[in-house]
């Protein structure tokens, strides 16, 4: 299913808008429901403009059924705009650490990667649960936004979204409303997070279609490439005593520590990972064919690594297929 051409629609949207502020004009200028509304407008008709992927249905693929116990699963392509396949990608599921790449962008674009971070109490590795994901991070450590970045995208580490959530806006709770200002603005409108990192609660959720949304954004941006694509990341960190350490992260994806088996329909560029007991495991990746074509294909809800990365590659296994 390919995607939909909206520059008409974006045309006509900003007409309307103009005319809505403009043509009924009452003494001193629009209400403050109009001036709203009349952003929105802006913002929503500029993404009409792009050429998204769009589907509103169930789409198949053939040689590729997935397992039925998966919550969603989706192959997208980024340069023709096709939904090559998909699979409950508008029902609501919980994003577990995948969250984490909609953090990244915020943090992209609303700090330096050389800005110095200092850690909190509540941010340290020590403030989260035996089982969470964490960076070593502790209470007084500084460290660079792009260490955090690496450590975040790369380990997935609980720690540092809470860090980087608030260097930015304070807290997790405001940075969380930073997070869904900006997934709006993508259009991303099923998805609501509650916090930086991801851990289960039940008003943090999202779509495979959203997910899709947001990582077609990340993915413009060459720092979030850079991080995605890279092997490992050794930090430098300067304790609360003064004391300089170091700590070297890698990814969490089993393809890229060698755990599972690559695909051969594309090569995988990069991606996050995501595990919570009631998400199940999730991935999200950008893969590229021999054409160099780039591809978003996403897996969500797994109820095993195994099964996770056994679709994944039979997914991916289908892009010379969708030709």
């Amino acid at each position: 299913m390919k995607c939909i051409d909206r520059i008409k629609i974006f045309l006509c949207c900003i007409c309307v808008s103009i005319v809505a502020i403009t043509g009924c004009s009452r003494g001193n200028a629009a209400t403050t429901y109009e001036i709203e509304n009349y952003n929105k407008n802006l913002y929503q008709s500029s993404l009409f403009a792009e050429h998204l992927c769009v589907a509103s249905e169930d789409v198949e693929i053939a040689g590729f059924t997935g397992n039925s116990s998966l919550h969603a699963a989706g192959l997208f392509n980024v340069d023709s705009g096709e939904v090559a396949y998909a699979y409950h990608i508008h029902d609501r599921i919980y994003p577990a650490s995948t969250t984490k790449i909609l953090t990244a962008l915020v943090a992209l674009k609303n700090s330096n990667l050389e800005d110095i971070v200092t850690v909190s109490s509540t941010a340290a590795a020590s403030s989260f649960g035996i089982e969470d994901q964490v960076c070593g991070l502790q209470e007084g450590d500084q460290l660079t936004m792009e260490a955090l970045l690496y450590g975040l995208l790369l380990y997935s580490g609980n720690d540092n979204a809470v860090a980087i959530a608030e260097y930015i806006s304070g807290s997790t709770e405001e940075f969380s409303e930073l997070m869904n200002q900006q997934a709006a603005e993508l259009m991303a409108t099923n998805t609501h997070f509650t916090s930086p990192n991801g851990l289960h609660d039940d008003d943090h959720y999202t779509t495979a279609y959203d997910m899709y949304l947001i990582f077609n954004e990340c993915i413009k941006n060459q720092e979030f490439m850079t991080i995605i694509g890279a092997d490992q990341y050794t930090a430098d960190i300067t304790g609360a005593d003064g004391s300089v350490r170091q700590i070297t992260w890698e990814p969490t994806s089993y393809y890229a520590r060698g755990l599972a088996s690559l695909p051969e329909g594309a090569a995988i560029i990069g991606g996050k990972t995501g595990y919570t007991g009631e998400a199940g495991n999730c991935l999200i990746l950008l893969d590229k064919d021999d054409a160099g074509s780039s591809y978003i294909s996403i897996v969500m809800g797994a109820e095993t690594k195994t099964q996770l990365y056994e679709d994944m590659t039979a997914l991916i296994n289908q892009i010379p297929n969708t030709k």
